[in-house]
């Protein structure tokens, strides 16, 4: 009797013990998971960001300076044309990120995902440093070559634009070196996630 009672015992415990660790997997999943989509949520956070701060600029503040100021109509054009470019790969990743699905996708989908996502972002750096460098030079050769109405002289009226576009340029670099640094850490943060959660699928 005695015998059979600790079988019975011991086949509890085993139940017990078994469901613990089912209960256990689960809340590990679970954290892995909250903790991806913290990442995700913040890098959209980021793209919708860039994405009004640019249209922003190319609705309401240039077009409030070329109003205001005596810049040409190519100056304005060149700049527009070069901002409403750059917006083309932050709607491309938030399409993207629109796909992002923890809980109807696999991993591996979820990682070819987040594998294109890098590679727009790769092409995006390259694109924008070139596109706004020659925006600048542009720019500035018209304004200054072709610009008479403007009057720019060597003193204030030359150095204040040229200060003030070098300061905002300065200004832009740092913040943009800062999102990157942040968005990088989210992107390894996804990564390491989808690697974790790989493993709760075999």
């Amino acid at each position: 009797m005695e015998l059979d009672e600790l079988k019975a015992n011991w086949n509890l415990l085993n139940d017990r013990l078994a469901a613990s660790e089912v209960v256990n997997l689960r809340l590990v999943k679970e954290m892995i998971t909250q903790k991806t989509k913290s990442a995700y949520d913040h890098i959209v956070g980021q793209n919708i960001y860039s994405f009004v701060i640019n249209m922003l600029i190319i609705c309401v503040v240039f077009p409030y300076v070329y109003m205001n100021t005596p810049i040409r109509t190519a100056s304005f054009a060149i700049v527009e044309g070069v901002m409403v470019t750059g917006l083309i790969p932050i709607i491309w990743k938030l399409f993207l990120l629109s796909r992002f699905d923890l809980g109807s996708k696999s991993c591996n989908q979820l990682s070819r995902t987040v594998l294109t996502y890098k590679k727009i972002c790769h092409h995006e750096m390259t694109w924008t440093i070139a596109a706004v460098c020659l925006a600048i030079v542009a720019f500035y050769i018209l304004e200054l070559g072709f610009n008479t109405e403007a009057g720019y002289v060597l003193g204030t009226k030359l150095i204040l634009p040229l200060g003030l576009s070098l300061m905002t340029f300065a200004l832009g670099f740092v913040l943009a070196k800062w999102q990157l640094r942040r968005h990088a850490q989210q992107l390894r943060e996804i990564e390491r996630g989808l690697e974790e959660l790989k493993e709760f699928e075999d």
